[in-house]
C-alpha cells in the first residue's frame, strides 16, 4: 500500500538503530519549531514503540488531529524480521545487555523448524524485563536498571505466523506476523529457552504495520517535515 493512503498528517518512517522512537519524534519536532511555521507548539507522535537497538516502520502523527488519532494505528498487526542468536542469552534480551554464552551443543535445523510452530497461535508472554511497559505507571527497564524485578505480568498475544528465513549455528532469520504488544525480544528468549540453549534478539526490522510497509516509509535524516505537513 503506497504512503498516500495514509489519511492527513500521518508518516511512515525508516527508524535507523541506536535511536528510540522518541527520538525520532523529537528530531521531526525540532525540525518544526525550528522553522517559520504556524504553530510553534506542534505536537508529533508515533504510533508503535521500536526499541532502539531496532530498525524499522514509525508511523508518525503531527498536529493536533493527527496525535488524537495514533491509535487508530496501535492495534494493527505488525511484521518483522529477526535474527536470534542462539547459545547466548542477553539480560535485556537484545545486543545491547549483558550478553553470556551458554554451555551447549549446536542443535540442527530440522529442531529449530520444529519447534518454531510450537510459538504460532494466541498464547501468554511476560515481557522482556528491559521493556517499556508501563508497572504502575513507571518504565518495566527503569526498574531493571535499577536491579529491581519489575513485575511484570504475562500478556495476551497472538502470533499469526513465523516463516523460516535461514540457519547457521547460532543465527537464525526468521520473519513474524504479529498482534500488537508482542515482545519480539521475548520470543527469543523464549524460543532459546525452548530448545534448551539460551537466545537473544540480534537483530530486528519491522517491515510493516498493517497494510503499511516499510518500502514506502522515509528515510529519517531525509525526512523533511515542513514539506510534507499540512497546517492548513
Amino acid at each position: 500500500m503506497s504512503e498516500n493512503t495514509l489519511p492527513k498528517n500521518f508518516f511512515l518512517i525508516n527508524k535507523p538503530v541506536g535511536w528510540t522512537s522518541f527520538d525520532a519524534v523529537n528530531f521531526i519536532r525540532a525540525k518544526l519549531r525550528g522553522a517559520d511555521v504556524k504553530n510553534k507548539n506542534i505536537k508529533v507522535g508515533h504510533a508503535g514503540t521500536l526499541d532502539p537497538f531496532a530498525t524499522g516502520l514509525l508511523i508518525v502523527g503531527i498536529g493536533r488531529d493527527a496525535t488524537k488519532n495514533l491509535d487508530t494505528f496501535k492495534n494493527l498487526p505488525k511484521k518483522y524480521l529477526a535474527t536470534i542468536r542462539l547459545g547466548a542469552i542477553s539480560d535485556t534480551d537484545d545486543p545491547t545487555g549483558n550478553v553470556v554464552t551458554q554451555n551447549c551443543e549446536p542443535i540442527t535445523e530440522e529442531k529449530v523448524r520444529a519447534t518454531l510452530p510450537k510459538f504460532i497461535g494466541k498464547q501468554m508472554q511476560i515481557p522482556s524485563s528491559h521493556s517499556a511497559k508501563k508497572v504502575n505507571g513507571r518504565r518495566a527497564y527503569k526498574f531493571a536498571r535499577a536491579g529491581k524485578d519489575p513485575g511484570l505480568q504475562p500478556q495476551p498475544i497472538e502470533i499469526f505466523d513465523i516463516k523460516f528465513l535461514g540457519y547457521s549455528w547460532p543465527d537464525l532469520q526468521i520473519e513474524i506476523t504479529c498482534s500488537a504488544g508482542t515482545y519480539i525480544r521475548a520470543l527469543a528468549r523464549d524460543l532459546g529457552q525452548t530448545l534448551g540453549t539460551g537466545a537473544y534478539c540480534l537483530d530486528l526490522t519491522r517491515t510493516a504495520i498493517g497494510a503499511y510497509g516499510i518500502g514506502d516509509a522515509a528515510v529519517l535524516a531525509d525526512f523533511n517535515p515542513l514539506l510534507r505537513y499540512d497546517n492548513g
